[in-house]
Parts: structure tokens; C-alpha cells; sequence
């Protein structure tokens, strides 16, 4: 309920103060479990792509948005809520695996997920190499992939800013990308690495951004 009222609120406000140029967004299928797989440049990646797509695309989030207490805590958990932002503790060591089950639960009852396979923001624009999760997630679930290409993000919410502003941006949806049966016979690990380089490699054609060629690493923690 409370996801439908923000949904029909929200997403106009936003489209009209930022006026996002979107493409291909018949790309996402209306129906059934769908990855969408997107570059990440900005913690408002996870607004912008729900904003803008026709149907509900649940992302994860820090738990601690979720834990708050008081009003604030209180309006904060029902905010993320109410964009469909799922909590995951990303402190806790078998953060990564509980991700992947919540993402697995998501994609089995027919709903989209929204998913960065670099695994955090890029600091510096470039595309890193993807992770094999969302390549895990497709050929378990048996779903398809939906590439994006997001820029002018980074602009909208820079690091460090609590929030928005006017930025030029722009999100570019690709062409499905299906791999069932492609992989018969492959091993796992195998299949995984090029089914995530696929992804990659589309989402690098959408965006428009240099390759960095190496694996993103989180920030360390002061």
C-alpha cells in the first residue's frame, strides 16, 4: 500500500523538476522475475531507476535505514519502504550470501531486482569489472537480464551530499538478455565469468564509460 502511494506521487514530482532523458524502456519486460543490471555511480542509482521504470524494481539497501528509532527512524523505514528498498546488514560477513537469497526470493515470486555487478559506486567514472553474482542470480532464477546505462547521477547526488540536485541525467535500458540453455555442458564458474562479461560489456555499450579493467574495491573505513 504504501509503496503504491509513493509510486503514484513521487516518480511524476521527480520527472518533472529533473526531466531525466529515458530510453529503451520498453526493454523491461511488463511481467515475470527480471535482473536489472546497472553501472553505480551515485547512491541516488537506487531511486533513479525506480522512478523511472514502469514497474517496481526492489534494490537493496543499508539496514540501517531501516533501524532508526524516533520519528526520524521512523520516517526513514517507511520511506525506503515505500520505494520498495529491501534492508541487507552489509557489516555482517555472509552479507554477500544473504543478499543473493534475498535477490533469488525477489526474482522467484515474478518481481524485478535491481542489481550494480561492479558492487559499489565507482569513484572515478570508470566501468570495473563485474562480479559473478548477477551471472549466479540469472542462471539460478532462470530470468532475464535488462543492461542500463546511468549517467549524470554521479552529479545529481554527489559522495558526501545529503541530497539531490539538478543534474542532467540520463538512463538507458538495453536489450534483454536471456541465457537459458545457453550454458549446457559448461562448468558453472566458467559460465558464470562469461555471462557476466556479456552483462558488462552491454551495460559499458549503454553508458559510454572507460573500462577500468579490474574489480571495484569499497572505499576503506576511516
Amino acid at each position: 500500500m504504501l509503496y503504491a502511494v509513493l509510486h503514484a506521487v513521487v516518480p511524476p514530482v521527480a520527472r518533472t523538476v529533473w526531466r531525466p532523458e529515458v530510453t529503451g524502456l520498453d526493454n523491461i519486460p511488463a511481467e515475470g522475475g527480471v535482473l536489472i543490471a546497472s553501472n553505480h555511480l551515485s547512491f541516488a542509482d537506487s531511486l533513479v531507476i525506480p522512478i523511472v521504470a514502469r514497474r517496481k524494481v526492489a534494490f537493496l539497501a543499508k539496514s540501517d535505514y531501516f533501524t532508526g528509532s524516533g520519528v526520524k527512524g521512523a520516517m526513514s523505514k517507511a520511506w525506503f519502504e515505500g520505494l520498495g528498498m529491501l534492508p541487507i546488514d552489509r557489516d555482517d560477513a555472509q552479507a554477500a550470501l544473504h543478499s543473493l537469497d534475498t535477490a533469488l526470493e525477489v526474482l522467484g515470486k515474478g518481481e524485478a531486482f535491481g542489481i550494480y555487478p561492479e558492487g559499489t559506486r565507482s569513484r572515478d567514472g570508470r566501468l570495473y569489472r563485474g562480479r559473478t553474482g548477477v551471472a549466479h542470480l540469472a542462471l539460478t532464477a532462470g530470468v532475464p537480464v535488462v543492461p542500463v546505462g546511468l549517467s549524470g547521477t554521479a552529479d545529481l547526488q554527489p559522495v558526501g551530499s545529503r541530497f539531490p540536485r539538478l543534474a542532467k541525467v540520463k538512463v538507458a535500458f538495453g536489450e534483454p538478455i536471456d541465457f537459458s540453455g545457453r550454458f549446457e555442458g559448461v562448468a558453472a564458474g566458467r559460465a558464470r565469468r562469461v555471462a557476466t562479461d556479456e552483462i558488462m560489456a552491454s551495460i559499458a555499450a549503454l553508458s559510454g564509460q572507460e573500462l577500468a579493467g579490474q574489480y571495484n574495491d569499497r572505499p576503506p573505513t576511516p
